[in-house]
């Protein structure tokens, strides 16, 4: 095995329960109905790349046994995807070097504004401050000896990065949230995936954010083995939305909701 995702929230940017709701979802006693803010964790061979610093990063980390980070990936600077950057400080102070964070050079310079408090010298890890080393991701790099690709999405007027890995062994998936198209130049880089995580925000059309009808459409054309809906809100029970997911013959693993903490190996 040379690849493990592991869904460490898969909700949008309210979290599952929302405050002040009462809704059949939010008030469910099925546990895949509580979504923390979508992030992941890929183990590769020896290290963990995270995707995303979700609001509840702390607790996701505790929750899923996650205590080594090795690199860090963004997908875009919205704060459901950002504000859990200041808990990468203690990422730091276990691994006592920095962390390399990975983003677009839009994304960078959200991050930039947003944390301009945290510290690139590693002489100052004391002060108990994120220590990272910033990485503008523009093309494809190694992590590990994986191949990360950024692939541009669609999300409203403001462009996210999807993530593309590929392992040695040739084992790859795609991790998509936070988008409501697939541009041209990059569709032929989700092709001949294993395993691909798309937004699938709920039924009623949204104009930044796949349907999941529309995510189906877009995971029909993208033939990968296996592939999960990922960033959905309250409107989406589990269960029920599991059951009525259609199924086709070009992913033959199937298109299913995830949840938080699945765990999902790929392999050849």
């Amino acid at each position: 095995m040379t690849l493990r995702i592991t869904v460490l929230g898969s909700g949008t940017s309210h979290g599952i329960p929302m405050i002040g709701c009462r809704c059949a979802v939010c008030t469910s006693d099925d546990p895949r109905n509580r979504r923390t803010r979508t992030s992941a964790a890929v183990r590769l061979h020896e290290q963990t790349l995270l995707i995303d610093t979700a609001p509840e990063l702390r607790l996701q980390a505790v929750e899923h046994g996650i205590d080594r980070i090795d690199a860090v990936a963004f997908t875009h600077a919205h704060a459901d995807h950002v504000m859990g950057f200041d808990d990468l400080r203690r990422f730091a102070e276990l691994a006592e070097k920095p962390i390399p964070v990975y983003a677009s050079p839009s994304t960078l310079a959200s991050l930039y504004r947003l944390f301009e408090y945290a510290l690139t010298d590693a002489r100052l890890t004391g002060f108990g401050i994120p220590i990272v080393e910033w990485h503008a991701l523009s093309e494809p790099v190694e992590l590990d000896g994986h191949r990360v690709t950024p692939v541009s999405l669609q999300h409203g007027e403001s462009p996210t990065t999807g993530l593309r890995i590929d392992a040695p062994d040739g084992a790859s998936l795609a991790w998509c949230p936070d988008c409501c198209g697939i541009p041209a130049a990059s569709v032929d880089l989700l092709r001949g995936l294993d395993v691909l995580f798309l937004d699938g925000l709920r039924h009623k059309p949204h104009p930044t954010h796949f349907t999941v009808a529309e995510a189906v459409e877009a995971i029909r054309n993208l033939a990968p083995r296996e592939a999960w809906l990922i960033h959905m809100t309250h409107d989406l029970d589990h269960a029920e939305t599991e059951a009525s997911l259609p199924q086709s013959d070009d992913v033959p693993g199937g298109i299913h909701l995830a949840c938080d903490g699945l765990v999902v190996d790929v392999a050849r």
